[in-house]
């Protein structure tokens, strides 16, 4: 903490970075010499001149709040992209000295989603919706058509706006880009954290109505998605975006409401 408010301080990056983390830093990864943080690792040998230790004691005495930097993995997913995602996650509960430990001890490790949700739970939902470009007002805003034999076009706002104040406000519908809007989504109850079927779950959908075991993906699997063979969780509810793009997941800010 400054008098300017938050600043960043140090950085402590894994000694071995995936592949697919690297591909996030360059522009065009098959013509590119791949030297990322090649010079970095030296920093684990002992003698270095600057040590790893060095960094993280100085986040322990002075940081106020620890952020973790996170990739997905993307080649469980089967798609043509191989360039992971990278986000910036913060760390809460505990002591700063807790927060530190937590972080290294999860450097080059996966972080399942049954070690940070459980069920029964509310999230909060960040996604991208579905983009449809430019569109009208009468899509995009909901306004009444003009009458058949309007002047120069019936799909328009009639009068945006009086001679004085002599702007167009920003109340007015005007066309536009509609969708690929980021949006959150308030207390979405969680159903269930599955277990993936990669590592021989055979029920990891079955609840105490059915009558045999059966896993999350329905015969011939999801539509335009397909297996579901990771770690999933249920929740209730629709998710904005189309399918196979990321969403964030994050603790409740809000407490809920609901009384059911």
């Amino acid at each position: 903490m400054t008098p300017r408010g938050l600043r960043a301080l140090s950085t402590v990056w894994a000694q071995h970075l995936d592949e697919d983390v690297k591909r996030r830093f360059y522009k065009n990864w098959s013509i590119a010499k791949k030297k990322a943080f090649t010079k970095y690792a030296d920093r684990y040998k002992e003698g270095a001149s600057k040590p790893i230790q060095k960094d993280v004691s100085r986040i322990t005495k002075y940081c106020s709040v620890v952020r973790v930097i996170v990739a997905t993995q993307i080649r469980k997913l089967g798609f043509r992209q191989h360039k992971a995602h990278v986000m910036e996650v913060q760390l809460n509960g505990g002591s700063i000295a807790d927060k530190v430990k937590f972080a290294q001890e999860k450097l080059e490790q996966e972080i399942k989603i049954a070690e940070v949700f459980e069920e029964s739970e509310c999230l909060d939902v960040i996604g991208v919706t579905r983009g449809m470009g430019t569109q009208g007002v009468v899509k995009r805003f909901g306004v009444k058509r003009l009458q058949r034999k309007s002047h120069r076009g019936c799909r328009k706002v009639a009068c945006i706006g009086a001679w004085h104040p002599s702007a167009v406000k920003w109340t007015v519908a005007r066309r536009g880009q509609m969708g690929y809007h980021s949006r959150t989504e308030l207390n979405k109850k969680v159903y269930r954290v599955g277990a993936g079927a990669v590592g021989g779950v055979t029920n990891n959908a079955t609840t105490a109505a059915d009558a045999v075991e059966k896993n999350i993906t329905p015969l011939g699997g999801f539509p335009h998605y397909g297996v579901v063979n990771e770690d999933f969780v249920l929740i209730k509810g629709g998710i904005a975006g189309t399918r196979k793009r990321p969403v964030v997941l994050r603790k409740s800010i809000f407490p809920t409401t609901k009384t059911w």
